[in-house]
């Protein structure tokens, strides 16, 4: 016999602790419950969307007691049942960081068994007008938007407020887009150049309008991105993360530096900058085009050479390993995607000796575990900083320094 369903049903919730992933938890009935446009201490009336043997998920669409954080969201679909892109639009912007800094200081406790404190640091700007990469789905009228939370239904638009002003100007809200599933557009905000990608609904082509790639400026210097190459969103990202990375790794001259994960260059080329052309930086990117383009960046810089490999593989002896891993490093950093680097990349890592470790990371639970994982292996964190990369929405940056225990620095 199965269980009776709470899914459709208004319940009365107490709203505890912030979880990750733009949830607050509370409970009914002895029920965990993960709500959605919610605030902790709130008392909220919420309406049960999803339910397990373990735990429900819900949206508070009525607001009993209120936190003295709540804000009225600028986005008229960052609400119950509209757009999923925005988690916490309804929160002002110094408790959205402070919802953050619980989140990772959360995560590291209970995946890496780390005490913590963190504090997301902001960026220029107000939360809004950030974003240069945006990805529109299409609805079965032709009109541009984004996805409800946890579905697939499409949420038209007017305008994106968290969308930078080059990207908004595409006017892509405003046509009709029969013929495509997604639109997706990508501005440079240092160059003001654009391009717009559309993925065709019956055949699944991406066709790119606007040239083949942009030109961005970081750190001193210009990068090429191509259209499907990674960069940052905020525009002021890239410079961010690379200063967190230099001041956290110190690298001198004559070192060896690896960069893994390298995307088109961008900590390669700052490493290059500090280890001068006495030393030596190995960029390995997965990713062909990427990796055209970091090579491209960084040609003038003999100190640098671009491995077009996944990272399992160059850290492998016996592979292309040996180019990565024969005289070890002095410094590493790596960026991997969202899902970490993983015990075999870790290990890889370690056994290049390395005096100081750099690990950018978009996700805290990916983050946590594979923080543990350098722990066990001799690299204890010692330092964290986390900056919020990703106003109005869950998503924090952290940049983790580890290193072997009594290191010299």
């Amino acid at each position: 016999m199965s269980e009776p369903t709470l899914v459709g049903a208004q319940v009365e919730l107490d709203v505890g602790a912030v979880a990750h992933g733009g949830w607050c938890v509370a409970r009914h009935e002895g029920l965990v419950v993960f709500v959605r446009h919610a605030l902790p201490g709130e008392r909220v009336r919420a309406r049960i969307t999803e339910q397990s043997k373990r735990f429900a998920r819900a949206e508070a669409v009525g607001v009993l007691t209120a936190s003295p954080h709540r804000v009225t969201p600028r986005c008229p679909v960052a609400r119950p049942d509209g757009c999923g892109g925005c988690d916490w639009q309804h929160a002002d912007a110094g408790y959205q960081r402070e919802l953050k800094a619980a989140v990772v200081a959360e995560q590291l406790r209970r995946l890496a068994g780390i005490d913590r404190d963190v504090v997301v640091e902001a960026l220029p700007g107000d939360g809004f007008d950030w974003r240069t990469r945006v990805r529109f789905a299409v609805d079965d009228q032709g009109r541009a938007g984004f996805r409800r939370a946890r579905a697939h239904e499409v949420i038209a638009v007017d305008h994106c407020p968290i969308a930078h002003p080059l990207v908004e100007a595409a006017g892509v809200e405003s046509k009709e887009w029969n013929r495509a599933s997604e639109v997706e557009v990508a501005a440079s905000a240092s160059s003001g150049e654009r391009l717009l990608s559309v993925t065709g609904r019956r055949d699944g082509v991406v066709r790119v309008h606007g040239g083949d790639f942009l030109t961005e400026e970081a750190i001193g210097r210009r990068w090429r991105v191509s259209a499907g190459a990674f960069w940052q969103v905020h525009p002021f990202a890239a410079s961010t993360l690379g200063a967190a990375v230099r001041d956290g790794l110190a690298p001198r001259p004559g070192e060896r530096a690896v960069d893994l994960y390298a995307g088109v260059g961008l900590f390669a080329g700052l490493l290059a900058q500090d280890v001068g052309p006495t030393g030596e930086v190995i960029a390995v990117e997965s990713s062909r085009v990427a990796a055209a383009d970091a090579a491209f960046n960084l040609a003038d810089l003999p100190q640098v050479r671009v491995v077009s490999s996944g990272v399992a593989d160059a850290l492998t002896p016996g592979s292309v390993g040996l180019v990565v891993g024969g005289a070890g490093a002095d410094v590493v950093v790596l960026d991997p995607p969202r899902v970490g680097a993983g015990a075999q990349v870790v290990d890889g890592v370690v056994a290049l000796r390395p005096r100081a470790i750099a690990y950018v990371a978009c996700d805290p639970a990916a983050l946590a575990r594979d923080v543990r994982t350098f722990a066990d292996a001799g690299y204890p964190l010692e330092s964290l900083r986390a900056f919020d990369l990703f106003p109005q929405t869950h998503h924090v940056e952290c940049v983790a320094i580890l290193a072997p225990d009594q290191a010299p620095r």
